[in-house]
């Protein structure tokens, strides 16, 4: 099974309008609400493949009730964790014609010490064979180290694990092992300081991650495509023609496409390209990509080894 934690969710509240307007009554054209939250969006993906997840994560007050009926017209499987303060709002403002995107993010719930409690017990049962991908922001009261102690957790019960974060958060991960880790170009060049000018020199950096114990290396770049860098070998993704509409999410996506493709298969480079595909089909979309936009992208991506 893969487990997606989502430590804090939200209702992302989307309004389209034609100006903002700051200091003003502004009119929307038109709004939408999502149920929003990283590790959503890598269970909505796994939906769309047809791969099993469980969605965990901190749910609370009349806004997780709207959370959970909304989530609820996606068929996921979910086990959230009930809290007594309220899940959060973000508000994502579009304004078309200034060509703008403003986001305004709640701070979301205070999670009591029972609470957490409760979640971290959830996992006692994960194991062998068993996947827990962890992203997104912690809600207030939870320990800076709240997901790498879930690492260390889950690991010494035979599961692996996937966090998407950066900086050193993401260094104090390596050591696990976790199987695969997701920087983009600039978050990768950040962890070393430096800025890179070639391929080359980004596949240099990754695997230095690999040499820290990542199993697997993906590096996004937008619009140059993707690298996967393995113990043995480098493969690039090319980046298929598109517009792009919106890239939340589309990271979320790519390691959806990985991990649940590689659970089924270990193949990491089938797995690189069809995740690769979910990246850049959620990009090409307005809210997390289905099926068919997925099966048309991959068409349109070719994988070359590198080395």
């Amino acid at each position: 099974m893969i487990y997606t934690i989502t430590a804090n969710p939200s209702i992302d509240y989307v309004l389209q309008l034609k100006t903002l307007t700051t200091g003003e009554v502004n009119r929307t054209t038109n709004d939408v609400k999502l149920p929003g939250g990283k590790g959503i969006n890598v269970s909505r993906i796994l939906k769309e493949l047809n791969i099993d997840s469980t969605a965990l994560g901190f749910v609370g007050g009349a806004t997780g009730e709207m959370f959970k009926s909304l989530l609820a017209q996606h068929d996921l499987k979910t086990d959230f964790t009930a809290v007594k303060e309220d899940t959060r709002i973000n508000v994502k403002v579009n304004a078309v014609e200034q060509d703008e995107e403003t986001e305004i993010n709640g701070m979301g719930p205070a999670i009591s010490s029972d609470e957490k409690n409760t979640f971290i017990n959830q996992l006692k049962s994960v194991g062998n064979g068993d996947v827990v991908i962890m992203s997104g922001s912690l809600p207030k009261k939870l320990p800076e180290t709240f997901y790498l102690d879930i690492a260390k957790m889950i690991q010494a019960q035979g599961a692996d694990f996937v966090i998407d974060t950066t900086g050193q958060a993401l260094l104090d991960t390596l050591s696990l092992h976790p199987l695969v880790v997701k920087p983009n170009n600039h978050e990768l060049a950040d962890l070393f300081q430096t800025t890179f000018s070639s391929d080359q020199e980004i596949i240099d950096h990754a695997k230095k991650l690999l040499d820290q114990g990542a199993k697997h290396v993906l590096v996004s770049m937008a619009g140059d495509g993707a690298l996967l860098v393995t113990k043995n070998h480098t493969y690039k993704a090319n980046a298929p023609k598109g517009t792009v509409i919106n890239s939340v999410g589309a990271g979320d996506s790519m390691i959806a496409g990985f991990v649940g493709t590689f659970m089924q298969t270990n193949d990491p480079i089938e797995s690189f390209h069809i995740g690769a595909a979910c990246g850049s089909a959620t990009a090409f979309s307005q809210d997390i990509a289905i099926k068919e936009k997925i099966d048309k992208v991959y068409k349109a991506i070719d994988i070359t080894e590198l080395s």
